[in-house]
């Protein structure tokens, strides 16, 4: 079974876009959103969701006022602030880190399960979906894409899948790391703007420090060709291989209107350029002498 991560090192390069394309032509294939912070996969997909999951993450301590006598000691050991002059828990600035009930004489308080967001199991017109919801102001994002991807390895080996194409998060941070964990290649998607190659540079070194196989999509690249050249001069002195050149083409939003991935719509440059992709791309997925960069 191989695992393709699409990536970006910024919002807004395309990259759940192009996903959303890869989806409409793979076959026999899982897809998981683990963008779990702002999860839009499921926009142009439309799926029929089966199976709820609830996502626990860090405790909480609650109190039991029948057993607490005031002495304050929980407040006291407290760091974060979390406990008020008159000893009430403020759920909002806890970190979960557990002293208060570790230092309570009486045994008052109790750590219990939090309850940070929810799984999702579902079918598409592509196949299986799995995505999640991570509540607001929730933390354990890593801890979360961990599982999703864990269901969606559970499913494509009960169903006899041969491929998992996820949806990862922009940016370097947990979820991205969390979503880099066991893939083969990972497919960075930038575009020609200071910033886009500022955060492909970032994306890049994160994979590299943890030996992830990693080829480039440029979008949109004819926007501005000389910060294209610019990234192409950085893959070759990485040697890492440029798998297609997306033009800038307003079909693209017209099929988002139409909540159809730009594959589906009538035909188009930039379809037929993403199928391309997509071929180069299950190519590199299935070589197994690929070195890390």
């Amino acid at each position: 079974m191989k695992q393709i991560l699409v990536i970006s090192g910024k919002g807004g390069t395309g990259k759940t876009t192009l996903t959303a394309g890869f989806s409409s032509i793979s076959k026999n294939a899982v897809i998981a959103d683990c963008d779990v912070d702002a999860p839009d996969l499921h926009i142009l997909l439309k799926p029929k969701i089966l199976k709820k999951i609830p996502f626990y993450a860090m405790k909480i301590p609650v109190k039991d006022w029948s057993k607490c006598i005031k002495c304050g000691r929980c407040r006291d050991v407290c760091r974060f602030g979390a406990i008020d002059k008159n000893l009430n828990i403020l759920e909002f600035k806890c970190e979960g880190c557990s002293a208060c009930a570790f230092i309570c004489p009486q045994g008052a308080i109790e750590m219990i399960d939090r309850r940070a967001g929810e799984i999702y199991i579902s079918d598409t017109r592509f196949g299986p979906f799995i995505h999640a919801k991570l509540n607001i102001g929730e933390e354990a994002s890593g801890k979360l894409v961990t599982e999703v991807k864990k269901i969606a390895r559970q499913i494509a080996e009960s169903e006899n899948r041969d491929m998992i194409l996820i949806d990862g998060s922009p940016g370097i941070g947990c979820p991205v790391i969390a979503s880099l964990s066991g893939v083969d290649i990972a497919l960075v998607v930038t575009e020609p703007t200071l910033s886009g190659i500022h955060d492909l540079n970032r994306i890049v070194e994160v994979a590299r420090h943890f030996g992830i196989n990693t080829a480039i999509c440029i979008n949109k690249f004819d926007i501005n060709e000389e910060n294209t050249r610019r990234i192409e001069k950085f893959c070759s002195k990485n040697e890492i291989p440029i798998l297609g050149r997306i033009p800038y083409d307003e079909s693209v939003v017209r099929a988002m209107i139409k909540l159809k991935s730009i594959v589906e719509f009538p035909s188009n440059e930039v379809a037929e350029e993403i199928k391309r992709i997509w071929m180069k791309l299950k190519l590199l997925a299935q070589n197994e002498d690929l070195h890390p960069i």
